[in-house]
């Protein structure tokens, strides 16, 4: 394992190449914290010690270009020549090694192989995970390491998805990883062109960044806080998110049955930079959001949104994915292209996507949805028990979830329906929300734990029967889309808070009678944690909760091995929850970046394009002094700047705002538990009435600058 003093060092050293020493003085303090490459090229910044095996001479030289490193092999009794090559941060792209020169001592050229990982954990002699692995056929090239038939001459060889012979000295091509380990050997298969004894000499590495690179210049929104920790974490998100923005090529994506010739060559929001290179529609429910809120990209999202509507079936179902030739049969992601779509619309004002795929939205919500519904009671029902939902559970019933999400999507189209004038639409869907929450809360919801039922048997069990189970997705959903009052999402909360903390966040379950094996109640999804973080943000008296499983999730990922980046998943112990499988950048996983804008800064859209807003931060319960950032919108930025004042008596509290002209919307003036404050807009007091339960003072604002103050 690498040290954690090395793991620091090398993080300072990836981050200063992102922003560039001698930047000018004048940069805004945020840019300190971007992790993206200054350049399409990006270098490694270290060997990691102990790591080298063998006769390898000068192994800094592939660092430092004094001299090549030289990897030497005479006889079979030696050791297998190896280096580990760091490149500090998890990195995307094309592998690149410049070699200087080659001496055979058999048939056939020397041979290098090379293994990919994104921990050292995983760091063995074959990559933690590579395109073939999901392969099979002719699609199947390699069987863990990439291949390279090293010539005698200077050259640069690049990693590209092909064979250098026929079928033979193959190499994947792209790869997600941290540290990628080089040794010299070939493969008894790649006889007689490779041959495990001779010398390489290698003078560089490099690789040729393929994704999104989010430098400084890319941001239009921003964040800081006096946690610094929080504030590095939302760029860290950014940076992941980043990642997984890339161009849809078939030689490089999902490949099984993945490639879509209606996708090929535009850009997406792939899962994860080094696994499931494919653009699954739910997954965007938090790293869209992480996108529109930093660099204000949307057209990786709409390619995704716009490409699965158009293979949507004709009973309204929509795919989740290109894979399986868009045909993996999820339940619950149909309902996230719905959530998905109004993101997009809410939060860039594109309402020319609404209006050319509002049938879509309707044919899901009026059509499949509708058909999947027991009349008797008026919940969804998924009456098979394979695969369902973003996590392949075997769930069936009336689950929890899907009917939560379910008035979540049909709560969020009524409010862009509205917003389009579309008022028989908004009053259907609104009508129907309210009476499948209703429905809900008096079925599912288990009085003797304060929580709702995950909502189906156990296994083995009688159809229509409650397991005594509890599930952190459809409970945090219920809560976010209004199925209970304050005091029922409090106790719900409460329930998941002492039945579910770990030091590395809150498990998915509080049981595992589901799947035994799988250790569900110790799985912990950053993905659904966004939801229970949320509402406890939005929950009155569940800030300090929420901060507190905030600092454990992401801190947790930011201090161990990758660091930086953001898992798909956490298992038992803090471990990733499917070994080397786990793909440690996933953008489904960035929920701090949306949870740090849209509660600590508290700017979130009310209608499309931010063209009306709330502005209400929560600035309780995490310890923070101050905050500030901006906030993309089509008509320019929404800035946010909130300051408590270490005093007992006069100015307590400033807020200050900016928000574009021709715009309005409501500003939450935090009241600190203070008896009668003076609030003043613009220097002038007003009378407004503050809110005991959430302790805000509403004041109605329009566009343009707004100085408000809190007295005591």
């Amino acid at each position: 394992m690498v040290s954690n003093s090395l793991i620091a060092l090398y993080t300072g050293l990836v981050l200063s190449n992102g922003v560039q020493f001698g930047a000018a003085d004048t940069a805004p303090s945020w840019q300190k914290y971007v992790r993206s490459p200054a350049s399409n090229t990006a270098k490694p910044i270290g060997i990691i010690s102990g790591s080298t095996i063998g006769n390898v001479s000068n192994p800094n030289g592939l660092i430092d270009g004094q001299e090549p490193t030289v990897l030497s092999r005479n006889t079979e009794s030696d050791q297998l020549p190896t280096i580990v090559v760091d490149f500090g941060q998890n990195v995307v792209g094309i592998l690149s090694l410049q070699f200087s020169g080659s001496q055979s001592l058999s048939t056939g050229l020397p041979g290098l192989r090379l293994a990919f990982s994104e921990t050292t954990e995983y760091l063995t002699d074959r990559s933690d995970f590579t395109r073939s692995d999901n392969a099979s056929g002719n699609e199947k090239l390699t069987n863990g390491t990439d291949q390279v038939a090293v010539k005698n001459g200077n050259y640069t060889w690049n990693n590209l998805h092909g064979c250098e012979n026929g079928t033979q000295v193959c190499s994947d091509g792209l790869h997600g990883f941290r540290y990628v380990k080089i040794w010299l050997e070939a493969l008894s298969s790649d006889a007689p062109y490779t041959s495990s004894f001779g010398s390489v000499s290698i003078s560089s590495v490099s690789l040729e960044w393929s994704a999104y690179l989010g430098t400084p210049d890319t941001f239009t929104g921003s964040f800081e806080c006096s946690d610094e920790n929080l504030t590095q974490w939302w760029y860290d998100g950014v940076y992941t998110v980043d990642m997984g923005t890339d161009v849809f090529l078939a030689n490089e994506t999902e490949p099984r049955s993945a490639s879509s010739p209606t996708l090929e060559g535009k850009q997406v929001l792939f899962d994860g930079a080094k696994r499931d290179r494919d653009p699954y529609v739910g997954d965007l429910a938090v790293s869209s959001l992480t996108s529109y809120l930093s660099h204000d990209f949307a057209e990786s999202s709409i390619n995704v949104l716009e490409d699965l509507a158009q293979h949507q079936r004709s009973d309204g179902w929509i795919p989740p994915a290109s894979i399986n030739n868009y045909g993996l049969p999820l339940f619950d992601y149909p309902l996230w292209w719905v959530v998905c779509s109004v993101d997009l619309v809410m939060y860039t004002g594109n309402t020319s996507f609404a209006n050319t795929y509002w049938n879509t939205l309707i044919n899901a919500l009026d059509g499949y949805y509708a058909s999947n519904t027991d009349s008797a009671t008026g919940l969804l029902y998924k009456n098979d028990t394979g695969y369902g939902d973003y996590a392949f559970l075997p769930r069936s019933g009336p689950v929890t979830y899907y009917n939560a999400l379910y008035v979540h999507a049909l709560s969020y189209a009524s409010q862009l329906a509205t917003s389009l004038g579309l008022s028989d639409d908004a009053e259907r869907w609104s009508s129907r929300a309210s009476s499948v929450g209703k429905a809900l809360l008096s079925r599912n919801f288990d009085q003797s734990v304060g929580a709702f039922y995950d909502g189906g048997p156990c296994p083995g069990a009688a159809a229509g029967t409650y397991c005594n189970v509890h599930a952190q997705d459809g409970n945090s959903i219920a809560i976010l889309a209004g199925v209970t009052n304050d005091t029922t999402s409090a106790q719900i909360l409460d329930y998941w808070q002492n039945a579910t903390s770990q030091e590395y966040g809150n498990t998915f379950y509080d049981s595992s009678i589901l799947s035994p094996g799988d250790d569900f109640n110790h799985r912990v999804y950053a993905f659904i944690s966004y939801f229970e973080i949320a509402a406890r943000f939005a929950t009155p008296g569940q800030a300090s909760s929420a901060f507190d499983e905030l600092r454990r999730l992401y801190g947790w990922m930011a201090s161990h091995d990758p660091q930086i980046t953001m898992w798909e998943g956490i298992g038992p112990g803090g471990a990733p929850y499917e070994g080397a499988f786990t793909s440690m950048a996933h953008g489904w996983s960035t929920g701090v970046v949306p949870l740090l804008t849209g509660y600590v800064l508290g700017v979130k859209p009310q209608s499309p394009g931010f063209k009306t807003w709330r502005i209400c931060p929560v600035v309780d319960g995490g310890g923070l002094t101050w905050a500030k950032g901006e906030v993309p919108t089509p008509q320019g930025s929404i800035e946010v700047s909130w300051e408590r004042e270490d005093a007992q008596t006069g100015v307590v509290f400033t807020l200050n705002i900016e928000t574009p002209d021709g715009s309005s919307g409501v500003v939450c003036v935090p009241t600190l538990g203070l008896d009668n404050p003076t609030i003043s807009v613009d220097g002038t007091a007003v009378n407004v009435t503050s809110d005991p339960t959430t302790g805000w003072a509403s004041v109605d604002a329009a566009g343009g600058k707004h100085v408000f103050t809190v007295e005591a």
